[in-house]
């Protein structure tokens, strides 16, 4: 409980931020109260002290509301805005009802917009709308007002209109241009104090001793009140019985045109869209300048739509919480909700005593003011955006605010975000970079492992394979890039010839229709020059997948393996083929078109159908060896066996006999000698022989065949069935494995449930030599991955205790053996390190 002593200390503490918040309540009532109605028209001619009644009528919610808990900030101080619409001129009495009304429901829609936006914690939405757009906007308000300090400081007849007799009105007729020009003068030696002296107390303080001085220099020169009021530099009388609550009397829904009334919900829609920019800006700026980390922008737009709603059910205008008001109030000692209150009771205070203050007000001190308020914000979207924004914001800011100034509010909104639009496309067109990297099938390859001679076949051919991850959302803007490089690869690759071009669009968000049907352009152009098409990492139902089928990228058949051709259209084996004489062009065209665009789940599936396809090359010369195979890329002819009339006669094709002639070495004599072979000497020949050709021993000569005979009598045969574990993650290394038939998969657990596939092994290679070399007595070296069997698999198995018997027995073949295998390694190591570098690029 708090004590007597601060009961009665408390709200004198409060005094000196409350008459301050007070003196700015009444500034602003006095330059946006008196601009809520048009008052150079003959109907809301005297419409100004209204516009200050509902002024503080709407800011006595707003403070009530933010200062009972509805906001953070316990002195957070509220400003209307208005609509300005006129509904007709034939009938005073309808016209001002149906615009009073249009005032209350313009505030009602605002107060439900801010709630369900905070009730449904959708506050984050506004953070999207470009803030360039919002700059723009603000700009615009600010040349309305500077419009409207020029018609109400001019005491213009009518509207500020854009025309020769409009500016000669402004700058030939003396008295009008000395009546309007002396107020922006006033605002401009507002803006020099301010450059000079950097206090936040510098306007209210300029626009308390304004009037003062106004006074003194009519007192100085004696001229009377009543004629300096009657040539306009004084704002009419106000008659003393005119209550503060007069504009109530104004309200009769018995003859409001409704018609008028809906024809003012654009300006509404376009009032209520201004408002709403304000809370997300000056809500966190005022928690920053308060140091208060708990503000709940949701919680600000609940106390904002409580606010406007209340408002417009009490017949005012709009209002929001003010960055500057605020702070001003806070600093000054209203950081608590009895300084709030206080300042709502002081406010209501002066809202009671009539609106006859208004016949005493120096129109040079509200035409100042609305001038100040205009520039600033003018300079805010104009000035200080200068070398800000790129040059297509600052194009679209000032396209904004010059929509605004000559056609309307509305209508610069619209034209803004038409224009923000276009230079989004431009900007991304130009900047996003939709082509992430490209890497050849030298570079990229498949995580497979194959025998050593496969590798340098591979390794000579792979610049036959093109990778290019694309990424980010494709759209009409960007997709020329992929267009525009696959053009200039092909057209530069004479050298290096292109047979697969793999398209990874893994990192790819969406595409439209127009970048859909760019991928079909891509199709044909890639026929044209005979390229296989590869598309990978395109999720099943995915919205990219369903894109790329609605354009006829492919459909629900192309989506399966295609069906084998017939082996006459099939290459022979001497390298000639008659198909192009059998099947008749459209035939062959729909073939062609059939069998050139391929489709994988992943990039690695992608580059290993690419690689068994060169590799048919490779084992067209090697008949006594069949091609060998894993589970997840058939090998079966519907997906391996190609047309291989489209690569006769051509670079590709003479890369590929070049590396198979430099490749295939074997003679017959090493054919027959490898017949006479008994496992496991043939399986570990051919798993290390080539290595063993180039890795020579000690003393320059190639491993002899004896070699390999002494180290099967170390290796024992197993067998496994499909799906059986060879050994999982965590296991001790106890031995190294030679597969000799069948396919294995390396698998990675990333959590309980789920494994990732690391690579797939194939017949011919080694298994596990890495944990047993580098276990020992005193440390047991753990399997990284498990090993799973694809299909029922054959291999031959070396143990811990059969190397070390090996390394007792014969340690130069044990060292011979370790050096080759760990040949083989490196090599394997190097693909797969390039395969994960390159696969996150």
């Amino acid at each position: 409980m708090p004590s007597c002593k601060e009961i009665f200390l408390r709200p004198i503490e409060c005094i000196p931020a409350v008459l301050l918040g007070l003196l700015l309540n009444l500034l602003d009532a006095i330059s946006y109260g008196m601009i809520s109605f048009p008052v150079n028209t003959v109907i809301f001619a005297d419409f100004g002290p209204p516009g200050i009644s509902m002024f503080f009528v709407s800011c006595i919610v707003a403070q009530l509301v933010y200062s009972l808990g509805g906001s953070a900030f316990d002195g957070g101080n509220g400003r209307a805005e208005r609509i300005i619409d006129s509904v007709g001129e034939d009938k005073a009495n309808v016209v001002i009802a149906s615009t009073m009304v249009a005032f209350a429901l313009s505030s009602m829609m605002t107060g439900v917009a801010f709630f369900l936006l905070g009730t449904l914690k959708l506050g984050s939405l506004i953070e999207f709308f470009p803030r360039h757009i919002l700059v723009a906007t603000i700009g615009g308000v600010g040349w309305f007002l500077v419009a409207t300090g020029i018609e109400v400081s001019g005491r213009l007849d009518g509207n500020l209109e854009y025309n020769l007799p409009m500016l000669r009105a402004l700058f030939l007729d003396g008295h009008t241009f000395a009546l309007w020009f002396s107020a922006f003068m006033v605002a401009i030696a507002l803006r020099v104090i301010q450059h000079y002296v950097r206090s936040s107390m510098v306007v209210p303080l300029f626009f308390m001793v304004l009037p003062l001085v106004f006074y003194a220099v009519v007192l100085i020169a004696g001229l009377s009140v009543d004629d300096v009021r009657d040539s306009g530099w004084i704002f009419p009388l106000v008659d003393d019985s005119v209550p503060f609550w007069q504009f109530y009397t104004y309200y009769d829904f018995t003859i409001v045109d409704w018609k008028a009334v809906a024809e003012t919900i654009p300006a509404m829609l376009a009032l209520t869209f201004f408002g709403l920019l304000h809370v997300p800006l000056n809500v966190p700026a005022l928690s920053v300048s308060t140091n208060r980390d708990n503000v709940d922008l949701n919680r600000e737009l609940v106390a904002h739509g409580i606010s406007n709603t209340l408002s417009g059910c009490f017949g005012s205008v709009q209002n929001y919480l003010v960055y500057t008001n605020s702070l001003l109030f806070i600093r000054s000692g209203g950081d608590s909700r009895l300084a709030g209150l206080m300042l709502a009771g002081a406010t209501a205070v002066i809202w009671m005593m009539g609106p006859w203050i208004v016949g005493y007000i120096p129109v040079m001190v509200v035409g100042s003011l609305i001038f100040h308020l205009g520039l600033d914000l003018l300079k805010e979207a104009l000035i200080d955006t200068w070398n800000s924004v790129n040059n297509l914001e600052y194009i679209t800011i000032c396209v904004i605010v010059c929509t605004m100034a000559t056609l309307g509010f509305v209508e610069g909104i619209f034209i803004g975000i038409l224009t923000a639009c276009l230079f989004f496309v431009v900007q991304n067109a130009h900047r996003s970079q939709t082509i992430r990297a490209t890497y050849s099938g030298q570079i990229m390859r498949s995580t497979v492992r194959r025998l050593y001679r496969q590798q340098l076949f591979l390794n000579q051919v792979g610049k036959q394979i093109q990778v290019i991850k694309l990424q980010g959302y494709l759209f009409f803007g960007t997709i020329n890039q992929v267009e525009r490089a696959i053009r200039e690869m092909l057209s530069t690759k004479d050298g290096d010839p292109i047979r697969f071009l793999i398209l990874d669009l893994q990192l790819v968000q969406g595409l439209d229709f127009s970048a859909a049907e760019a991928f079909v352009r891509i199709r044909r152009l890639l026929l044209a020059r005979q390229v296989f098409m590869i598309i990978c990492n395109v999720g099943a139902n995915s919205d990219e997948q369903r894109a790329l089928k609605k354009a006829g990228v492919w459909d629900d058949k192309m989506m399966q393996q295609p069906s084998p051709l017939p082996s006459a259209w099939l290459v022979a084996d001497n390298g000639t083929s008659n198909a192009s004489s059998q099947i008749p062009g459209t035939q062959q065209q729909h073939i062609m078109e059939y069998n050139i665009l391929r489709c994988f789940e992943r990039l690695d599936d992608a580059l290993e159908w690419c690689e068994n396809v060169l590799l048919r090359s490779y084992f067209l010369k090697k008949p006594q060896h069949p091609i060998p195979k894993t589970a997840s890329i058939s090998m079966s002819p519907s997906s391996t066996v190609v047309d291989m009339q489209m690569f006769m006669a051509s670079p590709r094709h003479q890369m590929l006999s070049h590396a198979v002639q430099h490749t295939v070495q074997d003679t017959p004599e090493a054919n027959k000698a490898y017949a006479n072979l008994t496992q496991p000497t043939l399986i570990l020949l051919k798993s290390l022989g080539e290595l063993a050709n180039v890795n020579k021993t000690t003393h320059g000569d190639a491993v002899p065949l004896e070699f390999f005979h002494q180290l099967g009598r170390y290796f024992e045969r197993w067998t496994c069935d499909k799906g059986q574990a060879i050994w999982r993650q965590g296991d001790v290394c106890e031995f190294l494995i030679v597969v000799e038939q069948g396919s294995l998969r390396s698998l990675m657990e990333v959590n309980k449930r789920e494994h990732v596939v690391v690579e797939s092994i194939l017949p011919g290679t080694i298994v596990g030599e890495l944990g047993l070399f580098t276990s020992t007595h005193s440390h047991d070296q753990k399997r990284t991955r498990s090993l799973i069997a694809d299909q029922q698999s054959v291999f031959w198995k070396l143990t811990r205790s059969t190397f070390e018997q090996m390394v007792r027995d014969d340690p130069l073949m044990a060292n011979q053996f370790v050096r080759l295998t760990l040949y083989y390694s490196v090599e394997r190591q190097e693909n797969m390190v390039q395969y994960a570098f390159h696969l996150h690029q």
